[in-house]
């Protein structure tokens, strides 16, 4: 195994950590904690392998349905799970082989590719990640990680994780296509970009029975497309050198949260239909200057607990039901 080193505070664009190529299991209930991704969202036949910029449409997954979107202010907590070897050298949700000895994730509705922070809140351990498919489709599970990423973080033997993950917006615009760098004497070359065809001939002579001739002109560099591939290849590298990062641990809780809502009248009344359930907790938190009342049961002790309420929660007719770490 490669030895890994551990800091705080670095820029993605100095972090570190290469993906050593590893074996072994994964994907399979080994822990209680996490069930096989029953279904991703398969690209189609006409992606093959290359990698492709994708949002996606609205889909349906043994009843739940999930709405893909741009979210640049994306931030939440709850377990992570990894996969591995069943779906070892596949095609992930937007066309990309799946290597599970790579750094990447999947999730169920931010773009492809995105990229985001996931930080084990367990051990402090926080990794840069692609996400490039989707899943998991296990209830009360945020993020899938890649077997390698899992092991990066430090929760590949245990199975799953308490995390956080935030969308890094600027790098995420930029594998987009929708943000370029100011440029500069550093600014990363590219080998070829999008160019424009120019075509041109050479007149004979006034007077001459000379034909034209056809000549050969450099095609035009679109700079703006010359620095947005530049802009992704330079963050594709930082990505693909990283250093895990390590981050103060603070105690967690895990809960269930069964909804959110701006009127207090509307978490009571989800309490109270829930009350066959468990007992809830209805809580008032102030969120960018908004006023909501959670609906939540919990602290709970463990993540098989947490699965079992969620279940009955969601059985209850709260399909929005989710696990949360605070």
């Amino acid at each position: 195994m490669m030895r890994r080193r551990h800091r705080a505070g670095t820029r993605i664009a100095t972090l570190l950590v290469s993906a050593a190529m590893l074996s072994g299991c994964a994907e399979m209930n080994l822990f209680g904690h996490y069930a096989k991704r029953a279904v991703s969202e398969p690209p189609s036949a006409s992606e093959g392998a290359a990698s492709t910029y994708k949002v996606g449409k609205p889909y349906q997954v043994k009843g739940v349905w999930y709405y893909p979107q741009e979210d640049y202010d994306y931030d939440e907590t709850g377990i992570a799970s990894w996969y591995g070897p069943d779906f070892h050298n596949k095609l992930t949700a937007n066309g990309e082989v799946f290597d599970q000895n790579a750094v990447s994730a999947a999730h169920k509705t931010l773009p492809m590719p995105s990229v985001v922070r996931v930080t084990n809140l367990e051990n402090g351990r926080s990794l840069v990640v692609r996400v490039n498919d989707r899943g998991p489709f296990a209830h009360g599970r945020v993020i899938d990680m890649s077997r390698r990423a899992a092991q990066l973080l430090g929760f590949e033997g245990q199975g799953t994780a308490r995390v956080r993950v935030q969308i890094m917006p600027e790098e995420s615009r930029v594998l987009a296509g929708k943000l370029a760098p100011s440029g500069g004497a550093n600014e990363p070359q590219v080998a070829a970009a999008p160019r424009g065809s120019v075509s041109a001939e050479s007149l004979p002579p006034p007077g001459s029975s000379e034909p034209s001739r056809p000549v050969t002109v450099a095609n035009r560099v679109d700079p703006s497309a010359q620095r947005a591939a530049a802009a992704a290849e330079a963050t594709e590298r930082a990505l693909a050198s990283q250093e895990v990062t390590t981050t103060a641990v603070h105690n967690t809780g895990i809960f269930v949260q069964a909804g959110s809502f701006s009127r207090h009248d509307n978490a009571l009344r989800l309490s109270a239909r829930l009350s066959g359930v468990g007992r809830t907790n209805v809580e008032q938190v102030s969120i960018k200057g908004k006023t909501w009342y959670r609906v939540r049961f919990g602290p709970l002790s463990s993540v098989d607990e947490a699965d079992r309420l969620l279940e009955s929660v969601i059985a209850a007719g709260q399909q929005d039901a989710k696990v949360i770490v605070d």
